[in-house]
């Protein structure tokens, strides 16, 4: 475990679980308010394997977010967040929409289906591996090959789950990033010059897919618009640490969520936390690959 203040889960109210398979190479991240969030996603990669992000409009219906999946497997890992769904559910958890509580759970995947590891099942551990790590939500979080980035592979480097916070005029965001991305990451600013294509030859077919997935949180009491506007400035982080990225071989994804009251912040906090979200998910992304 890493230091409790450099991690997600130093935004109050939050738990992490991860659980991996190693013969598959693949794993699932689950990250479980302890009460319902605020949550908005900003989508920017090519090939994105999603679920309930339209749910996650301002413009919808449903307020609060029960959970959040990330997985590996693309499309097969989406499985995950039914088996959270169906556990929530079980424990009272969720709308009271009907005879049983609905949990709203978002998910994102990445892909790691041609990393090695041995994806010949019967049937996909994606919905054991989430009910795994379900059951470790546990404060402090991990960084490295855990949870979702266990299977990761970032440009010429082995990804992985890197973690973050950063603070600034009381303000604090914290930052949960899978890595596996199509570009290479670097340890400062990437140079400019001649774009690096390292692995070119994955851009024959689905082994060209790679991904970074993860999620931004604070305790600000942001308004569903301006969780969106937080997710949509967090991606600079993921600018500021991978080149190339946002490319049609990846599916990138950012999440962003509050813990607090849905009243909202002014422009200039909101300005602020968005910068905050930014330097998180570099400092995120850099600690998922190099420690």
């Amino acid at each position: 475990m890493d230091d409790e203040h450099e991690c997600l889960t130093a935004i109050p109210g939050l738990r992490v679980g991860h659980a991996e398979d190693g013969r598959a190479r693949t794993g699932v991240t689950v990250i479980l308010p302890d009460t319902p969030v605020t949550m908005a996603v900003d989508v920017r990669g090519g090939g994105p394997a999603t679920r309930e992000t339209d749910a996650l409009a301002p413009h919808t219906l449903v307020e609060r977010v029960h959970a959040l999946v990330l997985s590996g497997g693309s499309v097969f890992g989406l499985a995950a967040a039914d088996a959270v769904v169906q556990a929530l559910s079980a424990t009272g958890i969720g709308l009271a929409a009907g005879p049983l509580p609905i949990p709203v759970v978002p998910a994102a995947c990445l892909f790691d289906l041609a990393n090695g590891g041995d994806k010949t099942w019967r049937e996909p551990p994606y919905a054991a591996l989430a009910r795994a790590a379900l059951a470790a939500v546990a404060r402090p979080d991990a960084n490295g090959a855990v949870g979702a980035g266990y299977g990761a592979v970032a440009g010429s480097r082995p990804g992985g789950i890197g973690t973050a916070r950063v603070a600034s005029d009381g303000l604090a965001v914290g930052a949960l990033v899978a890595v596996n991305s199509f570009g290479e990451v670097h340890a400062a600013e990437p140079p400019a010059g001649p774009v690096p294509l390292p692995k070119l030859a994955r851009a024959a077919g689905l082994a060209a897919q790679s991904t970074c997935i993860g999620v931004v949180a604070t305790a600000a009491p942001l308004t569903r618009a301006q969780a969106q506007r937080v997710a949509m400035m967090a991606h600079d982080g993921l600018a500021r640490a991978i080149r190339p990225i946002h490319t049609p071989f990846d599916g990138d994804t950012l999440f962003a969520l509050s813990t607090g009251p849905a009243t909202g912040v002014d422009p200039v906090q909101l300005a602020l936390i968005g910068t905050l979200a930014a330097d998180a998910v570099a400092r995120a992304v850099r600690r998922a690959v190099f420690g």
